[in-house]
């Protein structure tokens, strides 16, 4: 489809030749005749918010407008009206091409409530991927569901229950003890040491029933930006690369990355604005 703009070039191209008048033209390219005579009003910022958005699609690939625009308006601050930066962006032909899937109908299921500050509910989950000689390793993920701020991650070929325990403790240093945990019925999670753990600290574990992934939503969601964000485009050689990979991009997805489902702010300004209402 041919956009106005290019429409308008076009028939200004034919008034210039002398092939058609300026009312002819509109007509045979159907725009308006006040399409034809506006005139752009060019501005220094356009060209600042350019260089924002090809900055922003070749270091985040995944990145759509929207949340290009949310990281521009709420993480920098710029108060440009998203009108106008979508205009530029589709001119750059920035558009994330999605191939459109069929779904088959289901119920949706029942939301998960959402913790009223830090520390009430805590996810935890793993994930798996191979280093680039076929080694499979295991990521150990862990957020507060109030912000879904990611409070770590831990990468290694085995994370058994002691390793679990450890990690747990590691994040209560800085952070202090949840009153709840929440996750699957992974053996890990089950057995007699993390059990042990829960009882020492007061902090209550929920298991999730089987089969039913969605009941541990927040971590599972959090699971697929990993994937999706980082863990997929590269391959790594080493568990050293992974675990340092896995800091960087945890501390950009807690602090620069918006998040739609907190109203497109990142997790450290829900943070902030928690302690503030406080």
């Amino acid at each position: 489809m041919v956009k106005p703009f290019q429409r308008r070039q076009m028939a200004k191209d034919a008034v210039c030749k002398g092939r058609l008048s300026i009312r002819s033209a509109c007509e045979a390219f159907t725009i308006s005749q006040t399409c034809y005579r506006y005139q752009p009003k060019f501005s220094e910022d356009n060209g600042q918010i350019a260089e924002w958005l090809e900055l922003l699609v070749k270091h985040k690939k995944n990145w759509g407008f929207k949340l290009c625009f949310l990281y521009l308006r709420n993480v920098k601050g710029f108060k440009w009206n998203h009108k106008r930066v979508y205009r530029i962006y589709c001119e750059l032909e920035l558009n994330l091409r999605i191939k459109p899937k069929r779904r088959l109908y289901r119920e949706e299921p029942e939301k998960l409530s959402v913790p009223e500050s830090i520390n009430e509910v805590w996810s935890m989950d793993f994930m798996h991927d191979q280093l680039s000689d076929g080694r499979s390793f295991r990521t150990f993920n862990v957020i507060d569901d109030f912000n879904r701020e990611g409070l770590g991650m831990e990468v290694d070929f085995s994370l058994p229950a002691v390793r679990v325990v450890r990690a747990l403790n590691r994040i209560i240093e800085w952070r202090g003890k949840p009153k709840v945990i929440r996750s699957d019925n992974g053996p890990e999670y089950i057995g007699h040491a993390l059990a042990n753990w829960a009882e020492k600290h007061g902090v209550t574990l929920q298991f999730i029933q089987p089969g039913n992934p969605q009941q541990n939503a927040y971590v599972e969601r959090f699971n697929r930006t990993v994937r999706y964000d980082w863990l997929n485009q590269y391959i790594f050689e080493t568990i050293e690369e992974v675990q340092n990979a896995a800091t960087k991009w945890l501390w950009t997805y807690n602090n620069e990355r918006p998040n739609m489902a907190l109203g497109g702010i990142t997790p450290i300004q829900k943070l902030e604005m928690g302690q503030i209402a406080a």
